[in-house]
């Protein structure tokens, strides 16, 4: 109840004096060589869940705050930040144990206090070590990241070296848990293990390129240990006045680790081909996570997931026939729109098929809408997912307010 309190103190506030707080949040000097950065992250919002099965439709009124610093002196940093989430309306299944049975859908923000990171680095030129409970976001998070759409970030306690020499980036952690979103009343609050995650990039201005190698070896959850090896590139070519042609392709092999009981190999492949003129985008693609034979398929339990394979969340799990996704996704950025300075639009549509046989397993819309006034960023996003032979017609809807500084 005190967080209750507490977490709606600080909405009402940042709504009243946001433009204060925000400067605020710049360093402050406290000594000739060392600053102390303030930071503060509040987000409101809502969601609801509504699926053809006998659950009860679901509704969510989540708040959710983050607060720490971080004290700087030459190119040593110790950062700490908490993490509190608070449900104003929890009439839906939380995901944690104990609470009955639960006659609503899931939306995955249970209650929450927690340490989100705890760290200490050092850094110049770009090249550092950081040790302790850290956010890890790798390339576009397809394979290791934040889950940051959730109110309970996931972070990894793990030590991380980074290393810069030109357009090179040289990035290497090891991780011994994954701290994930369900918090910390949950069984699932962390998995750990031996987690190796290895990545190399060049930013080549038109052209990117990335290597990786991730090894993940669970004590517990065998199920989901593997090696995955792979390489993506991406490129974004200007043809004309505000007109830019862009592609990328990304291509892993994944095979069993560990103690996980089940001996299997499987492919990754994504392409994306796209035109952006003048504020609009549009882009295709096809994604493929591959499955062997049927009995087990390409997974990827360490990323941000809720970014991929649409946003009503159907394929966090890859089903062991794999899956295809072939998707177009169009947006538009407004600029002239009086007291907004922008406003985005977006929209998907994913077509799902199986990739062993030859299943349709659904089609979704996505589709989005956000702008900012001041330091306040809103978001409206509304998702719908009709199944054919996976899940169940599944519709979610949010709206979202958040400060940070």
């Amino acid at each position: 109840m005190r967080l209750k309190f507490l977490v709606l103190a600080a909405v009402s506030g940042f709504a009243c004096t946001s433009p204060v707080m925000a400067k605020a949040g710049d360093p402050v000097a406290v000594s000739d060589n060392a600053t102390f950065d303030p930071m503060l992250a509040v987000r409101l919002r809502y969601e609801s869940v509504s699926q053809d099965n006998p659950l009860q439709d679901a509704d969510a009124v989540t708040a959710r705050i983050r607060f720490g610093g971080e004290f700087k002196t030459g190119g040593l940093a110790l950062l700490a930040e908490g993490e509190g989430t608070v449900a104003l309306v929890d009439d839906y299944n939380d995901t944690l144990p104990g609470n009955g049975v639960e006659p609503y859908s899931v939306v995955a923000d249970p209650e929450n206090i927690e340490l989100n990171r705890l760290q200490l680095a050092y850094k110049k030129g770009g090249s550092g070590l950081t040790v302790g409970r850290q956010r890890t976001i790798l390339d576009n998070a397809r394979f290791v990241g934040n889950v940051g759409w959730r109110d309970n970030e996931q972070t990894f306690d793990a030590v991380r070296g980074e290393a810069k020499v030109g357009p090179l980036k040289l990035d290497a952690a090891y991780a011994i848990s994954q701290r994930t979103i369900f918090g910390t009343d949950s069984p699932n609050e962390h998995f750990d293990g031996d987690f190796v995650l290895l990545n190399a990039g060049a930013d080549l201005k038109a052209v990117r390129l990335s290597a990786f190698a991730y090894l993940v070896d669970y004590d517990m959850r065998l199920a989901f240990s593997s090696k995955t090896f792979g390489a993506s590139a991406s490129v974004s070519f200007p043809v004309g006045p505000g007109i830019s042609i862009n592609g990328a392709a990304s291509f892993a092999a994944q095979s069993d680790m560990g103690g996980n009981p089940t001996p299997y190999d499987a492919e990754y492949y994504n392409l994306e081909a796209g035109v952006s003129v003048a504020g609009f985008s549009l882009k295709g693609g096809y994604e493929e996570l591959g499955s062997d034979g049927g009995v087990a398929s390409f997974q990827t339990p360490l990323a941000t997931l809720h970014a991929f394979n649409g946003w009503a969340d159907v394929f966090l799990t890859t089903p062991p026939e794999g899956l295809r996704d072939y998707y177009v996704s169009a947006g538009y950025s407004l600029s002239s729109v009086p007291g907004l300075p922008a406003l985005k639009l977006g929209a998907t549509y994913h077509k799902f098929e199986a990739d062993i046989g030859s299943a349709d397993f659904g089609e979704e819309f996505d589709i989005s809408l956000g702008t900012k006034i001041g330091p306040v960023a809103l978001l409206a996003k509304y998702a719908a997912y009709n199944a054919d032979t996976v899940g169940v017609d599944t519709d979610k809807f949010w709206l979202q307010a958040e400060f940070s500084f």
